[in-house]
Order: structure tokens, then C-alpha cells, then sequence
């Protein structure tokens, strides 16, 4: 080995004296005016060789060592002896958690090895950093590495703030009491600030998080002058997309009160993240070409006298030429296999490590797990100014778990210690529980005075409090504009006049953005899309947020809606960014929470490009009781004519459908959606409830009629009569439609009248899943009442004294409307038509007749509902087929 490196050496550097004067001269400057200098330097040399035609590749790498040299680390001021025995504590009472759970249950599941790499991370963050929200201080977020959940249960054990009944309730939560298994705000409201399982969605969020405490800040609603966000994330998860997606956003937007701790234990649940490869300087090449200011926590504090002897280097090149398989493999052995296999690389390694024993080598230990490089690190973070810091901290999967799990591919899953295991983890950690209770794997708690315990509360009251800890409810109280002030939406448009959904939609945000009360609160999110949704207008109403203004003179300056962006712009525009401006419309939305601020987003897109692209955040927002308004525009799959991508939206209303506290609604007219957004409003913001709003809108102009009089509860509860048909008509029909085919519903029934001398009543559904809810809703409470009186579902009272088939039709798949096939009365024909099958470009007209949406088969639909129930001839069918110019054998257009 020496021998290659000896070569390499004289291959690669044809003059090594020049090298050695260049070398000393760069030292020489280190030591007499520092880095900075010398990075100024370099800096200059590098810039004159490329001005000069030579061909320097770039590189964001730098050594595979600690970023912050011995000399500059400032050592942790708390009393480690205290804090060793309390993550000594936390460590055997996560374990307990997790293995009684499976002794008990063996399905249950649960993570070890996580914390166990992670434990002295949390324990200086927890302990030094990390402030509770205070009066003087709104708080620091925490974004926690969801598999560590049970260390975080296992401190606030101790802290006094969840029983012991809790934890034997780890993953045991129908009958209440129980620990979630992840963050989870929804199922625990008091405790967790945010989810971060599905991995990848937490550096995310945790950026766009930071970057709107920017924004508050910016449009003086509230301080976050010294607030920190910080998210803790796996090496593996840093595969999710999601994880490094935004990172150049995060740069650009000099979001320097940002951190991202990346926990680099080098495995992943089937084995290491980069088994040929080293994850760190993976990561620190996209970081720092992001333009990051990255920190790196590699080796404890046992290696920095062997790096001090490497004056050839060979200790830093042997590092840096090692892969991460290796370094794995080294743990999951002993001291002796890394004498042989590291150090026995070269000769002059070993002869380093010779006064060494196996067990000396043994413990030396990786980065993360010592309290002093981890205080320097974080601190260091805390200070950055400009940029956003990652910190990529090397640790070991599974630490203390010994040859049970510690580095071992299995250690991700493994939950179920055996009784030598579990004593050997007491041995290791000292943990005073005396032979005959082990079998029973007791928690520990000392008394409420012993000295670790008054250390861990001054702790956190010197911080301001505990955390994790979640504000259920803002303490300010806004008042929502009542129902008339959008009485411009609310009125029949001008005879002649037609306007779509979504120009009434920009009418009434216009009307909120002006409102007294709420219209500083308003946050109008927008992907790219402004133009297409006619809000251009806001751009130089309320500005567009960016933290330095306007360097330029936009090139539309001359007209009345340029594109102007502000320092205290109240726009979120997020470009080609449909995760981005939901990540956004998070942060809105729980800022309740977060902020004590109450804040109103309203998150504007292609309803094609949001359901199904943002889904994994959509449930996210619900895990975290997020509250707001996502509008998904040019919706149905019908309504964008000429665009026709294979996915065009006939479906957002059914992933909508799926999330328990989201009301989906797909109004037709601008006065449902009036009633809908402003009863909204009056649930999330007077009411502070933890419910968030779908609402689909079109661009295709029509005229709308203006409410009526007790219309209002309909539009809430999801449907209502819109218009009765002819009462002097012996047949008649019930035809249900929502969003843009409604209008084809209310065409048919003119068609049934004049050509075939049949009533048709249509109803308006703007909420066909409300409607469905609300009969599951009724059916279960009949189901467990089976002796009490019965409760009617909603739409079941509105047909009752109706007469005659029911044909229900949307711009969205069959299913739908099947929603609410089980709550029709027993004794009615139900039709369901959609638009099942793949989008594809053609005008209006044309895709409804191909989906057989259209007003034509809607009629037909009708009649063949009546022929069915022998209140007419099957030939009149036939002759409406023929006299519509419907083909027969047209093929169906799911295959198309």
C-alpha cells in the first residue's frame, strides 16, 4: 500500500519541491492571518488560472474531516456527567418502550437503532439550543427524524410529561393514551409541531417553513428575528426527491435561520446508503454547490491526535479512499478487525496505532456521538449568518445495541432484544436495575430530586420550556366578512354577461386582500399559473414576496398589472413548483400553531397537477391540523380544452375524498362559492377549527343565476334543488350534476321538456362527498343503534318527495358519484355517468361528447331510466339515440 501511494505521489506531482514551497508558504499564511485569508487567496489563484485558459474542474468537496478544526471548537458548557447518565436513561427507556410492545404484541413494530445513532444530537439540541415559545421568543421548530420517535417519548418520560402507562401504550392507540409510532400532530396535538414520515416531506417542509418566518417577519405580523428551524433527516431519506429538491431555493433565499441536520449512521433499512460510495461527500457536493454552508461531524475527538500526527497525510487520504460498506463493517466488529483492515492500510497507520490496544482503537469514536464536536457543530449553525447550514453528522446505526444491531443491516428493524442483549445494554449503560426485574425490562425514572432530573428542567427552563410542544389554538381573534360583503359574486350576472367560477373566485380574494380584519392575513400561493387564472392584477395590488425586492425594471413596467415583486410582497409565487407552493401553503396554514398568527392561504393551481403530485403533503396538512383553502383551478377533465395530458384531472375529487378532515367541494356558480369560502373562513378562523378546504374551479364562462333565499344550507351540506322542473308534466326525472357539467344537467332538462314532454328538477351538488359523508356518517350510527330511532341521510330527505329516475353526472370518474349510491331511496333508479379514461386535447364539446357527459347523453341516460322502470317504451330510447346522433357502436371511451 505504501508503495502505491508513493507512486501516486511521484505520478502526480513532477516537481514535489515547488509543491512543498507552495504548501508552507499557504500554512504560513494560515497560521499568521487565517482561513479567510487564505480561502481569499486560493480564491484569487483559481480565478487567474481560469482567465488564463487553464481547464480547472470545479469541486465542492473538502476533506474527509471535521469542518471545524480542534482549535476553533467550542466546547459544551452543560455538566456532561449529568447529561451522559440522562441519555444513558433515555437509551435503555426507548429500548424498554419498544421491546415490551413486541413481547406483548409481536406485530407492532417500532425503531431502536435510529435514536440510538441520533441520542446525542437531541440531547445537545434539547439541552443547549432549542427554545420553547416564550414571551420573548416565538420558539425554534423542530422537524424530528420520525424513526427516533421513541427516544423523544423516553426524555419526556423523564421530564415528567408522558406516564408510564403511556409508554407501555407505544403504538397502542385506539382506546386512547397511546404514542403514536411517528410524529403524528393529529393523534397527538399537545406534543408533536410536525410529521415527518413519509421521509423526504420533513427537509422539504422544514425549508419552506423557514423561508415564510421570513415572511412574517417581512410583513411585520411577527418577529422571527431569532427563531431557528431545524430538521433532522436519515442519510437514505436524502434519496427521497423531495429531500434535496428544494435546497437551491433555500440558498437563494439566504435563509440562514434554516438547519438541516443529516444523521449520517451510512445504513438504510436493507443496507448502506452507499456501500461502494461515501454518502458525506455526497451530500456535501450537492450542499455546497447549492451554496449551503456546510459543517461536517465525522471523527470524535479520539482521532484528532493521530490526525495531528499525520503530517504526510496518509490518515486523511486513507479516510477519504475508504467506502462507506467499510466503514460499516468496521462497527459491526471489534477493535482488532479495524487495527487490521484500516489502520493496516499502511504501514505507517499501524505504526501510529501501536501503542494502541484493540480496545483504545475500539473507542474511537464517529462524530456524532461526541457532545463536544456536536455543541460545536450546532453552534456554529446557530450563528451562520447568509446562508443555511447542513450539518452532516457521522454516526452509527443502532450505537450501544453491541452485536445485536450496532451497524448491522438488520439494525433498522430489529425490536425485539433477547434477554443477553437487554443485560448487556443495562451493563453498558449502568442502568440500576438489579438481575431478578430484567425480565420484566423495567423503565427508569429517579426521583424527582435526584440531581440528573433538576438538571434536565433548569435545562429546558433556561430554553423557555419543553419540547417537543404544539399550540392547539391561536390566542388572537379575527373576525371573517359576513356573506354580503361578496354580494358582487352573489348577484345573477348582467343579462348577456357570462364569467367563470374562477373570475368570482378572484373577486372575492380581491374583496378579502382589502378587508380590515383579515386582509393582511390572506396568503395567495401561485405556481406559475397567475395568468391562467386571471390574477395577474394582484401582482401590483399586493406584490409579490422576495426578500430583495426588485433589482430590475420589469419589462411590463408600462402596464397596469406589471410583475412586481417586494420586500413585504404578500404573494408566494413558487414558480414550476407544485410541492414547493403546497409546502408553502403548510406553513400558511398551521401558522396557528407555529406562530400564534392566524393566516389565511389560499394555494391557486392546476387542479391536474395537484391531488395526485402533492398527495403524500396533502396528508401531511391533515396530519398537522393545517387550516386553508387549496383551489384547484381549470378543473374536471372536460373543462381544459386543447391542453389533454393523459391525466387530466377527473379524479382530485376522489383523493380528496380520502382525507378525513378535508372538505372537497365543486361548485358550479359564484355564489356557491361565496357561501363556501366564507363559511370556511369562519370555521378555520373564528372558530379555530382543524378542518382545510378543496375547492375546484373552471375557467369556462357562463351566465350564473345568483342565489336564492335558504339556499345556503344546501351549498354547506353539499346539494340542493336548483331549479323544479314543469309540475303540469306526468313524467318527470331528478338530475344531479356538479362543477361545469351541471350546466349540461340543466340543458338536458331542457331537452326532456321540449323534445320528449318530461319534467326534469335539477339539483346542484357542490359537494357530492359531503352528501356521502354524510350517509356513512347515518348508516354507522344506525348500525350501533339498532333500537333507536333511525336517522335519514341528508340526500335521502331531500328525494324522498321526489318523484322519478335519478341520473347523477360530473367532469370526474364514475365513482365519484357512486359515493352516495348507498343512501338513494331503495325504491329509485340511480345512473351514474363520468368520465372514466385517460385526458386527451379537443374543445369542450367534442371531450364531453367522447366521456358521454354531454346533455344529449344525459337525456338519453334519463329516458333509458324510465324505460327501465316501464314508464315509458324502450323505442323512445332508440329514437333519442338516433335523433341526438349518438352512435351505438362507438366504443366505450375507458379503452380509448
Amino acid at each position: 500500500m505504501s508503495a502505491q501511494l508513493d507512486q501516486v505521489t511521484a505520478n502526480t506531482d513532477p516537481d514535489s519541491q515547488e509543491t512543498k514551497e507552495w504548501l508552507d508558504s499557504l500554512a504560513s499564511v494560515l497560521e499568521q492571518e487565517g482561513p479567510d485569508r487564505a480561502h481569499y487567496l486560493l480564491e484569487r489563484l483559481i480565478d487567474l488560472a481560469r482567465q488564463s485558459g487553464s481547464d480547472i474542474p470545479f469541486s465542492a468537496n473538502t476533506a474527509y474531516v471535521n469542518t471545524i478544526p480542534l482549535s476553533q471548537e467550542q466546547h459544551c458548557p452543560g455538566n456532561l456527567e449529568y447529561e451522559e447518565k440522562l441519555r444513558s436513561w433515555m437509551r435503555w427507556n426507548a429500548m424498554a418502550m419498544v421491546v415490551k410492545a413486541n413481547r406483548v404484541d409481536g406485530d407492532l413494530g417500532g425503531h431502536l437503532s435510529s435514536f440510538a445513532s441520533l441520542a446525542n444530537m437531541l440531547g445537545i439540541g434539547f439541552n443547549h439550543f432549542w427554545k420553547a415559545p416564550s414571551e420573548n421568543h416565538g420558539g425554534d421548530l423542530l422537524y424530528i427524524q420520525g424513526h427516533s420517535s421513541p427516544g423523544v417519548y423516553a426524555r419526556a418520560f423523564l421530564e415528567g410529561r408522558l406516564s408510564e402507562d403511556q409508554l407501555l401504550h407505544f403504538r397502542r392507540e385506539v382506546d386512547g393514551g397511546g404514542l403514536s409510532s411517528y410524529p403524528h400532530p393529529k393523534l397527538m396535538p399537545s406534543f408533536w409541531q410536525f410529521p415527518t414520515v413519509s421521509m423526504g416531506l420533513g427537509p422539504l417542509m422544514a425549508i419552506y417553513q423557514a423561508r415564510f418566518l421570513k415572511y412574517l417577519h417581512a410583513r411585520s405580523i411577527a418577529d422571527t428575528t431569532d427563531r431557528k428551524v431545524w430538521a433532522f433527516c436519515g442519510d437514505g431519506e436524502m434519496d427521497e426527491p423531495e429531500s434535496l429538491g428544494a435546497i437551491g431555493m433555500a440558498a437563494r433565499e439566504k435563509l440562514d435561520n434554516l438547519v438541516i441536520v443529516v444523521n449520517c449512521n451510512l445504513q438504510r433499512l436493507d443496507g448502506p446508503v452507499r456501500g461502494n460510495g461515501k454518502i458525506i461527500q455526497e451530500l456535501e457536493g450537492e450542499f455546497r454547490g447549492a451554496g449551503w454552508n456546510v459543517v461536517k461531524v465525522i471523527w470524535g475527538p479520539g482521532w484528532d491526535a493521530l490526525l495531528q500526527q499525520d503530517k504526510e497525510g496518509i490518515l486523511r487520504k486513507v479516510m477519504m479512499d475508504t467506502v462507506d460498506g467499510e466503514y460499516q463493517n468496521y462497527k459491526a466488529k471489534d477493535g482488532a478487525y479495524v487495527r487490521k483492515h484500516f489502520f493496516g492500510k499502511h504501514p505507517k497507520l499501524l505504526e501510529m496505532v501501536a501503542n494502541m490496544t484493540d480496545d483504545d482503537i475500539w473507542r474511537l469514536t464517529r462524530g456524532g456521538h461526541d457532545p463536544h464536536k456536536i455543541y460545536a457543530a450546532f453552534k456554529v449553525a446557530q450563528e451562520h449568518k447568509g446562508q443555511p447550514t447542513v450539518l452532516l453528522v457521522k454516526t452509527i446505526k443502532g450505537f450501544g445495541m453491541g452485536k445485536h444491531g450496532e451497524a448491522r443491516n438488520t439494525a433498522h428493524n430489529t425490536k425485539k432484544l433477547t434477554d443477553e442483549a437487554v443485560r448487556e445494554m443495562r451493563d453498558r449503560y449502568s442502568i440500576p436495575i438489579p438481575d431478578d426485574q430484567l425480565a420484566d425490562i423495567p423503565f427508569y425514572k429517579p426521583a424527582d430530586d435526584a440531581p440528573e432530573i433538576k438538571y434536565l428542567h433548569e435545562r429546558r427552563a433556561a430554553l423557555g420550556g419543553y419540547l417537543p410542544a404544539r399550540r392547539q389554538q391561536a390566542d388572537e381573534k379575527l373576525t371573517v366578512p359576513p356573506l354580503s360583503a361578496f354580494q358582487n359574486v352573489l348577484d345573477a350576472t348582467a343579462e348577456g354577461r357570462e364569467v367563470s367560477s374562477t373570475q368570482t373566485y378572484v373577486r372575492i380574494l380581491t374583496t378579502l386582500l382589502k378587508d380590515s380584519s383579515v386582509g393582511s392575513r390572506i396568503v395567495p400561493i401561485l405556481v406559475d399559473e397567475s395568468r391562467t387564472f386571471g390574477m395577474e392584477g394582484l401582482f401590483r395590488q399586493v406584490g409579490i414576496f422576495n426578500q430583495q425586492g426588485q433589482l430590475y425594471e420589469p419589462v411590463d413596467k408600462d402596464q397596469v398589472m406589471y410583475y412586481r415583486e417586494d420586500k413585504a410582497g404578500q404573494i408566494l409565487q413558487e414558480g414550476i413548483n407544485e410541492a414547493g407552493g403546497m409546502s408553502s401553503w403548510i406553513a400558511a396554514a398551521t401558522s396557528y400553531s407555529t406562530n400564534n398568527r392566524v393566516m389565511i392561504p389560499f394555494y391557486t393551481y392546476y387542479s391536474m397537477f395537484g391531488m395526485q403530485r402533492i398527495g403524500d403533503l396533502v396528508w401531511a396538512a391533515a396530519d398537522m391540523r393545517a387550516r386553508g383553502f387549496l383551489m384547484g383551478g381549470t378543473a374536471g377533465r372536460t373543462t381544459l380544452n386543447g391542453e389533454g395530458l393523459q391525466h387530466e384531472d377527473g379524479h382530485s375529487h376522489l383523493f380528496a375524498a380520502a382525507v378525513p378532515n378535508c372538505m372537497p367541494y365543486d361548485p358550479t356558480f359564484g355564489h356557491e362559492v361565496a357561501v363556501i369560502i366564507q363559511d370556511g373562513m369562519r370555521r378555520m378562523v373564528e372558530e379555530q377549527e382543524d378542518v382545510f378546504y378543496y375547492i375546484t374551479i373552471m375557467n369556462e364562462n357562463y351566465a350564473h343565476p345568483g342565489i336564492k333565499p335558504g339556499q345556503e344550507e344546501g351549498i354547506l351540506k353539499g346539494m340542493y334543488l336548483l331549479q323544479q322542473g314543469d309540475e303540469s308534466l306526468k313524467q318527470r326525472v331528478q338530475l344531479i350534476g356538479s362543477g361545469t357539467i351541471l350546466r349540461e344537467s340543466i340543458f338536458a332538462a331542457e331537452l326532456l321538456k321540449n323534445d320528449w314532454n318530461i319534467a326534469a328538477d335539477v339539483w346542484s351538488a357542490p359537494s357530492l362527498t359531503l352528501v356521502a359523508r354524510d350517509g356513512q356518517d347515518a348508516e354507522r350510527w344506525n348500525l350501533v343503534n339498532p333500537t333507536k330511532e333511525q336517522r335519514v341521510p341528508y340526500v335521502a330527505q331531500l328525494l324522498k318527495d321526489t318523484s322519478g329516475p335519478i341520473v347523477a353526472t360530473t367532469d370526474y370518474m364514475r365513482a365519484f358519484a357512486e359515493q352516495i349510491r348507498a343512501f338513494i331511496p331503495k325504491d329509485r333508479t340511480y345512473r351514474v355517468l363520468g368520465t372514466d379514461g385517460f385526458g386527451r386535447s379537443d374543445s369542450r364539446a367534442k371531450l364531453r361528447e367522447f366521456f358521454e357527459v354531454n346533455r344529449y347523453y344525459i337525456t338519453v341516460a334519463a329516458l333509458k331510466s324510465l324505460s327501465e322502470e316501464g314508464k315509458i317504451d324502450a323505442s323512445v330510447v332508440e329514437q333519442a339515440v338516433a335523433k341526438y346522433n349518438l352512435n351505438p357502436n362507438k366504443p366505450n371511451p375507458v379503452t380509448q
